[in-house]
């Protein structure tokens, strides 16, 4: 079932996310007086089309990776004379450019409109309080201390660990210190910390900044409660259901929930002996873990179960929320800054700072989307914002076949004078192809060893 979903909700954001990319290129060509001649999203065979006054075809192909706007033009075959002042080619540079660029901008205003409808409607999140500090790390250092809350890094708002998480990440290969405001309380004064890093976080693949700076979030005790049980999981299959709670393993009793996920993980392929109440009785389950290898090689115990969720303090919840007005601003400034910080992710990993094994392709994408429709309407909703942005920039890098690469002819065009010559731009396209390529295969690859 977990798969179907996965399918399905990575149809849905690439279905949008393309459509979207694709419907700016047509609009503006349309305004530009270009003859559209289809929008088709997906490649292949058409599985739905239909074809409107204007003489566009509109189709719905097999393939749902990407999607393309065919423009009249003479370059790509014979067109009738009195076509000739629609075709694409016989525009001028800035009409192409903006065509060309219409695409990326429609992801940007899309994350925007995504950001805005979060920001309006509101979200609740979990105040970044600190729960313990590992002794001689980088937080112990900088003075931090168990009960804080982390209000800020590097001088930005941080009013969740998501947020906390996301500012660490984009200080990669800071060297020096990283300054961390804190607070003890909601009226206390903040107070600002000088945490001393070197070459933080490089080349981790994942980036775990808070266990790298020392920090374990805090949390309200979990009783070791069943959640949700799997279909078809060890925990299903040794006859575990949702509210059994563990009382023991191999004799030795289980404080909390985290206790009985370490003796989960540090015994896959190992046989437990497990005391369970359910309904007021206690009763004997055995349990074998399964072995799932982790990117280090080691493998670490798993069953299929999540726990029972447990309400959080009430001072220990924030409340997210604007008015429309202010919204807008809140939405262009997340817009700004998660197109920074993905174009400062590529530049890191082109100079080596982040590993290329943090390349998601198709794999991984159906993965976390289908987690993010499972974790509700916001959950999803962000991760639909950021691929959009993810997708803008990547449009906009300089490489020929890409958004950016045809804009970089139109602008040499505009600064000459004169088109690039037509045989350089197939060069070009040569390279740019084989690199797309080499990049997805790459993507791909790391996506299967993630299995």
């Amino acid at each position: 079932m977990g798969v179907i979903e996965n399918l399905l909700a990575v149809i849905v954001v690439l279905g949008l996310l393309i459509t979207f990319h694709e419907y700016g290129h047509f609009w503006v060509a349309r305004r530009c007086g270009v003859k559209v001649l289809r929008f088709s999203v997906g490649f292949g065979k058409p599985l739905w089309s239909r074809v409107d006054r204007h003489g566009t075809e509109f189709a719905v192909a097999a393939i749902p990776l990407g999607g393309y706007v065919k423009m009249l033009d003479e370059r790509e075959g014979p067109v009738a004379p009195e076509e000739q002042a629609q075709a694409f080619n016989r525009k001028s540079v800035w009409a192409r450019i903006a065509i060309v660029s219409a695409g990326p901008i429609a992801n940007f205003l899309l994350a925007f409109v995504a950001y805005w409808v979060l920001f309006v409607y509101g979200t609740t999140t979990v105040a970044p309080v600190i729960g313990d500090i590992a002794a001689d790390s980088p937080a112990a250092r900088g003075g931090l201390q168990s009960g804080q809350e982390i209000v800020a890094v590097e001088g930005e708002r941080t009013p969740s660990w998501g947020e906390v998480n996301l500012k660490l990440v984009a200080a990669i290969g800071a060297n020096g210190e990283l300054e961390v405001t804190t607070r003890d309380s909601e009226t206390a004064s903040p107070e600002r910390h000088q945490v001393p890093v070197s070459d933080w976080l490089v080349r981790q693949d994942p980036p775990r900044p808070l266990a790298t700076l020392g920090v374990t979030p805090w949390r309200p005790e979990l009783p070791a409660v069943l959640g949700e049980v799997l279909d078809d999981g060890r925990a299903q299959q040794a006859g575990l259901q949702s509210g059994d709670r563990i009382v023991s393993v191999d004799g030795t009793a289980v404080k909390d929930w985290m206790a009985f996920v370490d003796r989960v993980r540090d015994n896959p392929g190992k046989t437990l002996a497990l005391q369970v109440e359910r309904d007021g009785e206690r009763r004997d389950v055995m349990l074998t873990p399964a072995a799932r290898e982790q990117e280090d090689g080691t493998a670490m115990g798993y069953i299929g179960v999540g726990v029972q969720t447990t309400e959080w303090p009430e001072r220990y919840r924030r409340e997210i929320r604007y008015g429309p007005l202010d919204a807008v601003g809140e939405a262009v400034s997340k817009t700004g800054e998660m197109s920074l910080l993905t174009l400062d992710s590529i530049r890191k990993m082109l100079i080596g700072l982040i590993s290329p094994s943090n390349l998601s392709g198709p794999v991984t994408i159906a993965r976390i989307a289908g987690d993010s429709a499972r974790n509700g309407v916001e959950s999803f909703i962000s991760f639909l914002a950021y691929l959009s942005i993810s997708l803008g920039v990547l449009n906009l890098l300089p490489i020929p076949v890409l958004d950016g690469g045809h804009l970089v002819y139109y602008l040499i065009e505009a600064v000459r004078g004169r088109p690039v010559p037509e045989a350089v731009q197939a060069f070009g396209l040569r390279i740019g192809v084989a690199l797309v390529g080499s990049l997805m295969l790459m993507a791909l690859y790391f996506d299967l060893m993630r299995l």
